[in-house]
């Protein structure tokens, strides 16, 4: 089976593909290419995932599948917006918006190659926004009965005109109400993955806040300070072992703006027990308003 990172795609620009025509490549990942695209009927740029049928196995179709359908159902201003889903001859694909703007992980990359020590992290107040904006499209999506399962700095878009982040990549997504698709499987990244997804357990609302509080941690200090390890099983092994001893530091330890407060924000998102985590998104976002309404208003 071929590897879409070693694929040529160059014949595909120029091609009609629904109601749009692909105009160039514009990022690849583990089974899709993306594209530019141009709609005539409404004049505008947009964006189309495709799904090569060469490499495509019965449970990526369905992923693909799920993956638009999990966004297509969810309408809010910080979840990719999906147009239409369809297929050629060749491949799958779905339509969504195209986003002018950069990923979290690269604005935190950017930030920690800054020359100035104060600005290899992100502001402090603006981070916390973006979260709370994150768990915001989460509360919407846990109460449409779908666990996102792969939060992390690569799948949240940055609008770069209105600063909005955009929550993307819905591949691994569980509907409570439907088929869980990966069950059995450890799916996610494993960096941000919950202790619950590692053990094969059963996912819940809980799963997207223990991500969502290794992003705020990793965007609050530019890194993860985590024990060395070489390989993802070793990373897991420790997940389970370490429990809430994970971290070798405290965000407060990383960065000189942030407190103890802070600390245990983060830490209640990160608790190696789902029932000691936050309890919804809800709760999340209204510690962390109270955290920006007594330190930045």
């Amino acid at each position: 089976m071929a590897s879409i990172k070693k694929m040529n795609f160059n014949h595909l620009v120029g091609q009609k593909v629904g109601t749009v025509t692909l105009l160039k490549e514009l990022a690849r990942g583990g089974m899709a290419v993306i594209f530019v695209a141009y709609q005539q009927s409404l004049k505008r740029q947009i964006a189309v995932k495709i799904l090569p049928k060469s490499i495509l196995t019965p449970v990526a179709g369905k992923l693909f599948q799920q993956e638009a359908e999990s966004a297509a159902i969810l309408s809010h201003p910080n979840i990719i917006p999906i147009y239409e889903v369809g297929e050629t001859r060749d491949f799958l694909y779905f339509t969504m918006q195209l986003v002018t703007g950069r990923t979290l992980s690269q604005l935190i990359e950017m930030a920690g190659k800054s020359l100035v020590s104060f600005r290899r992290v992100l502001p402090v107040e603006s981070t916390i926004k973006i979260i709370i904006n994150v768990l915001d499209a989460l509360d919407y999506a846990h109460s449409q009965d779908i666990i996102h399962r792969d939060i992390k700095p690569a799948n949240v878009l940055i609008e770069t005109h209105s600063q909005r982040p955009i929550i993307t990549d819905f591949g691994i997504a569980t509907l409570s109400r439907g088929e869980n698709l990966t069950a059995g499987l450890i799916a996610g990244t494993p960096v941000y993955m919950a202790p619950e997804e590692i053990l094969r357990s059963r996912v819940n609302r809980r799963t997207d806040i223990y991500a969502t509080g290794v992003v705020l941690f990793e965007t609050l200090t530019s890194f993860l300070p985590l024990p060395p390890f070489k390989t993802t099983r070793e990373l897991l092994e420790m997940k389970l072992t370490l429990k809430d001893r994970l971290y070798t530091k405290k965000p407060s330890q990383m960065n000189q703006l942030l407190d103890e407060e802070m600390d245990e924000i983060v830490f209640k998102a990160l608790a190696y027990n789902p029932d000691d985590r936050y309890a919804d998104c809800r709760e999340f976002i209204n510690r962390l308003e109270a955290y920006l309404k007594k330190r930045y208003r």
